[in-house]
Order: structure tokens, then sequence, then C-alpha cells
């Protein structure tokens, strides 16, 4: 046994791992490197509740997953995708999507929207920042200018489609941080002026009882 991972502090009698664990947090069973049971608690130096396992010593940190995705203008018209996977299937979107190994956010945001709408861009700057501590993303979208109007949406969008920003669906826009993005946007455009926003998506807990 691993002295590190024996050193553990274990969680008080009778409380329930739910309970213990920060918002949001998947459980464990079992270690992915050699695939024995884990336990949890709070490694030495650490100031919060891992998943570790006595065998090889591996601490199982969760960290926040990134989004990356486009704000893609064509003369002035809005690029938006409909969604064909859950969650939220039929609903618009930004092109967007989980950052890859390997791939800086500037290339995921590229290649998220070659792969849900098949449009030929080039990327500006980082436009809009937003954490959702909840659900444990962060998301990142960047200001993009389509170098022409052809589209040709991948197999997880229905449909792609170019809207002025009087034709908005906002009633049917999936994701709250696209819509906080979408209206930072046109208020900027109106304004004349860009800037890079940040903000936070909070949802009400949910109880883990």
């Amino acid at each position: 046994m691993i002295p590190q991972a024996q050193a553990l502090a274990a969680p008080a009698p009778g409380a329930s791992a739910a309970k213990l664990l920060p918002l949001p947090f998947e459980t464990m069973k079992f270690c992915s490197i050699c695939g024995n049971e884990v336990t949890l608690g709070v490694p030495p130096g650490d100031n919060r509740p891992r998943y570790s396992c006595a065998h090889c010593g591996t601490i199982h940190y969760q960290n926040p997953n990134l989004v990356l995705g486009t704000v893609p203008v064509w003369q002035d018209r809005v690029l938006l995708c409909r969604r064909a996977i859950e969650p939220r299937y039929g609903f618009w979107t930004l092109p967007a999507g989980f950052m890859e190994n390997g791939e800086t956010t500037a290339e995921g945001a590229e290649r998220e929207t070659v792969e849900e709408a098949g449009a030929r861009i080039e990327l500006g700057d980082l436009f809009s920042m937003l954490d959702v501590p909840q659900v444990k993303q962060v998301h990142l979208f960047f200001r993009a200018q389509m170098l022409g109007p052809e589209l040709d949406p991948g197999p997880e969008s229905l449909e792609a489609r170019l809207f002025d920003e009087d034709e908005i669906p906002w009633q049917q826009i999936a994701f709250r941080t696209v819509e906080q993005t979408l209206q930072w946007f046109f208020e900027d455009r109106r304004r004349g002026i860009y800037a890079t926003h940040t903000g936070a998506i909070r949802y009400a807990a949910r109880s883990q009882e």
C-alpha cells in the first residue's frame, strides 16, 4: 500500500459521500488506473474530498470541462445550429462543443464550427467566458467572420441557418450561456464596440440526500 493513500482523512461516521462531496461531483467505485476500489477522503495538503486508490496511490481529481464555440457572422446575420442530440434536442445553439486534448481553445472553437455547421470562418477575438459551476463547465465563445454563406451541417445538427437579429428564436435557444452571449453580441454591435465579457450562470442547487 501507498502511505500517502493510507493517510487520507476519512468521512465522519455516518456522513454519506453525497453530503461530503461538493456539488457537482461524480461518484466513483473503482480506480481507472488499476481497477481496485477507491475511497473518499481529503489527501494530505489538500482541502477537499477526492477519490483515491490505496493500491496504486492514484488521486482522482475532478475538474471543470471547457466548452468552446463561436459567434459566426455573415453579412450581419448570425449562424445558429439546431441540435440533433440531447440535451435540448431540436433547440437552437451557437456552434460549440467540448475541448479535445492536444488543441488550443481557438483550434477547438474553429473545429466545432466546422463539425456542427460546415462553415468556413476566420476566427476573431475571445468574446465571452461564462462559468457554469453546477455542471462543471466553462463556456468560451469567439467572434468569427464567415468566409462564405455555404453551410454543411454535421450529424449533431438538424440544420444550420443564418439569422438577422429580429429573427433569433429566443424562446428556442438551447442554453443560457448561448442566450447571454447573443445578447452581449447584439448590444455590442449596436454600440459599435466589441468587448470581452465574463459572467456566471448559476442554477438552484439540487438536494443530494
